[in-house]
């Protein structure tokens, strides 16, 4: 079958090594904390006449910076544009233009889910790659195992859910599969078993988890160890606005596995992006509900500081908010997304800010509890 070509990644030989047993080594810490395109798409809603014509990715500084993933030869920018927005608060059109500019800016990491809008969010993507012929410039990460059609992490369950995503995305591997949710009723065994055959035919090159708890993360990394394919990346939620479960214990044991770290919920659901700042900024969604809890004199704190890095860095604070986290070790790229083409120069900026020291501190310092 036909394997990836360069799509952001480096040659086997320059990688950082195999994904398979790495050593465990001393826990180190850097202070509290990174293609058949002929299979059918299941929506007609978005054919090229919608998509429209295909722009050339213009020369932009953010172009030059990337990350690569420990283990793996995956090089990303470091802020990776989330799909749970696409089909959802952004329709295929809106989608297909964050896509666009999030490509021109230097982007090259999307992540999606086989749950986010019942799949019609990897469908969406699945078209704009195929329009844009730009599956082999492009990381994907797709999560499985909230899926109704395929739930939870048995074997079965594994193996149906990413024939589904592949098909929805229109390509014959996935660059980085998450599990989303640990799995108690399934012995952990067996669903790393069910990606190892995944891996050896070529559907999926690399494993990553999300939302496991430091315990199982060790568990997994002993199966790795004897032969079972290992997490190469933990996504978690990690934000100024949600710091003690991570750095309480995530950060030691990605740090000591050398897992890479990809923040979700960055903007915490785009209250540090200035959105709300008061209750009648508050809509009747879902993301205005969950950010309505930060309405408080602890997040009012945050924002405050936030606004005055902001403006001395001339930049957005949703790109200073971010830049704390591509600070922090050990997050390879926030995940944050955008619903209109506008909010994506934010994101995208936020990799080629330097906070200096003082700005460190003050946000390390207003974001504690």
């Amino acid at each position: 079958m036909p394997r990836p070509s360069t799509h952001g990644t480096v040659p086997p030989s320059e990688a950082a090594g195999t994904a398979r047993s790495a050593p465990l080594g001393p826990v180190t810490m850097q202070g509290p904390p990174a293609i058949s395109t002929d299979i059918p798409l299941q929506s007609q809603a978005l054919q090229p006449a919608a998509l429209g014509s295909v722009p050339a990715p213009s020369a932009h500084p953010a172009r030059s910076l990337r990350r690569t993933i420990a283990d793996t030869d995956l090089v990303v920018h470091p802020l990776a544009l989330g799909g749970s927005v696409f089909g959802w608060t952004a329709d295929g059109a809106t989608s297909t233009s964050v896509l666009d500019r999030h490509r021109e800016l230097g982007g090259n990491f999307l992540d999606t889910a086989d749950s986010y809008t019942s799949g019609r969010s990897e469908v969406i993507i699945g078209a704009w790659l195929r329009s844009r012929r730009a599956r082999d410039s492009t990381v994907i990460a797709t999560k499985i195992g909230k899926n109704r059609d395929n739930p939870g992490l048995s074997s079965r369950s594994i193996i149906g859910a990413v024939h589904a995503s592949l098909d929805r995305l229109g390509t014959d591997y996935i660059d980085l599969l998450h599990f989303h949710f640990d799995d108690p009723t399934v012995p952990l065994e067996e669903s790393l078993g069910a990606v190892d055959v995944l891996m050896r035919s070529g559907q999926v090159r690399y494993l990553a988890a999300s939302n496991f708890s430091a315990e199982r993360l060790m568990e997994a990394r002993v199966l790795a160890a004897n032969g079972l394919p290992r997490f190469v990346a933990l996504q978690t939620q990690y934000s100024l606005l949600h710091r003690t479960p991570f750095e309480s214990s995530l950060a030691l044991v990605t740090g000591a596995q050398g897992l890479a770290v990809l923040p979700y919920f960055a903007l915490a659901h785009g209250f540090l992006a200035g959105r709300y700042r008061s209750k009648a900024d508050l809509q009747k969604t879902t993301r205005a509900s969950r950010a309505a809890k930060h309405l408080n004199r602890h997040g009012f704190r945050v924002l405050a500081v936030l606004d005055r890095i902001a403006e001395e860095h001339e930049v957005a604070p949703a790109a200073i908010a971010i830049a704390w986290l591509i600070a922090r070790s050990p997050v390879v790229a926030p995940v944050a997304s955008a619903s209109h083409p506008d909010q994506v120069e934010a994101l995208v900026a936020a990799a080629g800010i330097r906070l200096t020291r003082g700005d460190m501190v003050d946000l390390d310092r207003v974001s504690a509890h």
